[in-house]
């Protein structure tokens, strides 16, 4: 198994730290207070990544009625991971993770468990092997039932832009009519501050994570049936009424669904 390096900050674990969690080190907690010294609205966008993404899988289960999950790119896990919200609603859900990070591989087995009723898997892949993905995911998803695909913060690692469609496509095309894609990403276009910030963390020689316009978002969703309200500022999709007044945030995404 690959070594975990704690000596340079990791995405994953930063990611981990704006949004609570232990499974970071300090040099992770340096550079995330660096990075909210420029930008501190970072935590918001990440915090609202997560809760974007709650909403969308409660959608998922009970006005889709979607029963399976594969979570591509899941990271570290925290609180309120895919298969705790689906199977709170729908015991009998079965939630396939995939992550090839080290650190997500030794937390993963430890930390994703599951109702006796459902079933949660974590497969060590990567995003760049799709078919391999649809294959781990076959021997616990039913990939003939509709399926939901979770891509949440992770296409913007992708740096080419055609390739990165090309992966959602190549995953799309494994699952049947009725399927769902599920995405959120950084975006370009709402908050000048957030853009500057990345693009600095960017230019450090860190992994890389590549915000892009909100258009660009809304093409991964090429062919598929958009689900009210579309491509939004994750904030303002399907917001809770508890909710305080949602503003846009520089993080967009969508649910759509596979005719």
């Amino acid at each position: 198994m690959t070594e975990i390096d704690t000596s340079v900050p990791h995405s994953a674990r930063i990611w981990n730290y704006w949004l609570g969690g232990k499974d970071n080190y300090p040099v992770d907690e340096a550079a995330g207070d660096a990075y909210t010294a420029v930008f501190p609205g970072i935590v918001t966008i990440a915090r609202s990544s997560r809760a974007f993404l709650g909403r969308s899988i409660r959608y998922l289960v009970t006005e889709g009625g979607v029963r399976q999950f594969l979570d591509v790119g899941t990271g570290l896990p925290t609180v309120d991971n895919t298969h705790e919200v689906a199977q709170r609603l729908a015991p009998e859900s079965r939630i396939v993770y995939v992550d090839n990070d080290p650190l997500v591989l030794a937390h993963a087995r430890a930390l994703l468990t599951s109702t006796s009723e459902g079933v949660t898997a974590y497969e060590d892949l990567s995003l760049y092997e799709p078919g391999k993905i649809l294959e781990a995911a076959s021997r616990t998803l039913d990939l003939s039932r509709p399926t939901a695909l979770i891509l949440s913060g992770i296409l913007g690692h992708v740096a080419d832009y055609d390739r990165a469609r090309e992966l959602v496509r190549s995953l799309l095309a494994g699952l049947p009519s009725g399927s769902y894609l599920c995405v959120n990403d950084g975006s370009r276009g709402t908050d000048p501050d957030y853009e500057n910030a990345q693009d600095s963390y960017n230019e450090t020689g860190a992994v890389p994570y590549f915000l892009r316009p909100v258009d660009k978002i809304e093409a991964f969703f090429e062919g598929l049936e958009l689900i009210e309200p579309g491509v939004v500022s994750v904030p303002l999709w399907r917001p809770e009424p508890s909710d305080e007044e949602p503003r846009p945030i520089g993080q967009h995404g969508g649910v759509g669904r596979k005719p």
